[in-house]
């Protein structure tokens, strides 16, 4: 039987053989997401390993993200895969052993996005208290909605609210809520949306689904209008809720948060009012009494005898600058004073001559001491010249050649010594390596075969084979030679 043959034999006993479909348990290693779409991961337990494979479109359905080392149920068939020859399991539903995918998926997403910051309290935005549109993303037929409509127009009718119907259980209502909530964000600029409330009823783990679904969750945290997530009743809590800005029990609860009580509002402001006009009328009759008392003082009833005043202590404060200025000036005239007498006691005449027999002095002092520097000069020139006499150049060149010529003699003659013993040396080891070298032998007829892969002596038969090819070097050149055939034989010694 071919490969073939067999793979195929294999394959129809293990489809015949093997239930269809199959649940394995087993652990999660080597799991990785192609570009492509597929997953590919391996199932083992203590003692084996199973190859699996999912397709992308049962990869899409996964709610929650597998990983190295969770236990899980893969259900799926057992095929050969007949490339390679190995069987694997085709899974197309996987399921986490001890908790369910959904719970899996919400614990999973919920780590991640609070690591990044997405439910921090300091990135919320501030409800509006009295806004004046509203804008409701949910169902258009759902009980929430009628509920959201009536507490709104029974609190506050004169708000404008908005209704942007989606789906909101499904696979296509995740998708729908973020596009609502991305096209009311872009249109705000001609909406003037102050708040939107995003939700829906009660209802399962599974029907409240899109809510936790990580796009919703992006969608509404770079949401520019502030969200109130109203999804499910009181115990149901979803991802969007902790990603929005205020999170209401119920959708009703959601209308009683967007907007305030409109009579509430407005006996606040007849309250507001009322203290506004009474603190007004205590401000007026303070501010009348405080006139009435600035009107009895001196400075209305006689402003004439005021300017009086201030006129007459101007005049005393001008005599005193005047005295003041005559003692400074006075003052200074008697230093002015002293300064010249000072200098009329230095005679300037003087002061120069002084500097003039000074400078006199030092310049015969430098002439006494130039003198004595070039007696000096000359004796030293003087005894340099008798000693450069008693040293005759020429008797100190002859010395120097008789000694040149007599090293040169020398060198000359140890450098042929030392040449000659070189020269036997040379010749002994030259003789040494010829005693030992292999060309000797190859002058007595025999050959070196090397193998030209390699470059390494053949000293064997068994070292080639045929088909190979080989360098056989003689003691007047080298040829190739390529082999047919090997025959072992016993070398005979003579």
């Amino acid at each position: 039987m071919t490969v073939s043959q067999v793979t195929a034999l294999v394959k129809r006993v293990i489809g015949d053989g093997v239930p269809s479909p199959i649940h394995i348990v087993g652990e999660v290693s080597n799991f990785t997401r192609h570009k492509s779409g597929h997953v590919y991961f391996t199932l083992k337990d203590q003692t084996s390993e199973l190859s699996c494979v999912m397709w992308r479109s049962a990869a899409q359905r996964l709610k929650f993200d597998p990983q190295n080392g969770l236990e899980v149920i893969a259900t799926g068939e057992i095929d050969v895969y007949a490339r390679t020859g190995r069987y694997q399991l085709y899974a197309r539903k996987l399921e986490p052993r001890g908790v369910g995918a959904l719970e899996l998926a919400f614990r999973q997403l919920h780590q991640k996005l609070k690591a990044e910051g997405l439910f921090e309290a300091a990135g919320k935005r501030k409800i509006p208290a009295c806004p004046s549109h509203v804008a409701v993303i949910t169902s258009p037929t759902g009980a929430a909605v009628r509920d959201i409509l009536q507490t709104i127009r029974r609190r506050f009718p004169c708000v404008t609210v908005s209704v942007y119907p989606v789906t909101v259980q499904g696979d296509q209502a995740a998708g729908e809520i973020v596009a609502a909530l991305d096209r009311l964000n872009a249109c705000n600029d001609r909406l003037r949306i102050d708040v939107i409330i995003a939700g829906r009823g009660g209802g399962s783990l599974e029907d409240l689904w899109a809510f936790n679904e990580e796009s919703v969750a992006r969608a509404i945290h770079r949401s520019r209008i502030p969200i109130i997530s109203a999804v499910g009743h009181e115990t149901d809590v979803t991802i969007s809720d902790l990603v929005a800005d205020l999170r209401a029990a119920t959708p009703t609860a959601a209308a009683v948060l967007a907007v305030p009580v409109r009579s509430e509002l407005l006996e606040d402001l007849h309250q507001h009012s009322l203290r506004l006009s009474r603190t007004i009328q205590h401000r007026l009759t303070l501010n009348r009494h405080r006139l009435m008392s600035l009107a009895e003082r001196e400075l209305f009833r006689k402003p004439l005898h005021l300017v009086r005043q201030q006129a007459e202590g101007l005049d005393q404060s001008g005599l005193r600058l005047d005295h003041a200025i005559q003692g400074r000036l006075h003052g200074r005239m008697q230093v002015l004073s002293r300064l010249q007498n000072s200098l009329g006691l230095i005679e300037p005449s003087h002061f120069v001559a002084d500097l003039r027999d000074r400078m006199r002095t030092r310049l015969h002092r430098l002439r006494m001491a130039m003198q004595r520097r070039v007696q000096s000069c000359e004796r030293q020139v003087y005894q340099t010249e008798n000693r450069l006499v008693r040293i005759s150049p020429e008797k100190t060149l002859r010395l120097s050649e008789q000694r040149l010529q007599s090293a040169g003699v020398r060198l000359r003659g140890g450098t042929a010594v030392l040449l000659e013993r070189c020269r036997r040396q040379l010749d002994s080891l030259d003789r040494q390596i010829q005693s030992v070298s292999y060309r000797r032998t190859l002058a007595r007829g025999y050959s070196v075969t090397r193998s030209t892969e390699t470059g390494k002596l053949v000293a064997s038969a068994a070292e080639v084979g045929p088909g190979d090819v080989v360098e056989t070097e003689l003691p007047d050149g080298r040829f190739e030679s390529t082999v047919n055939g090997t025959r072992k034989e016993q070398l005979k010694l003579f």
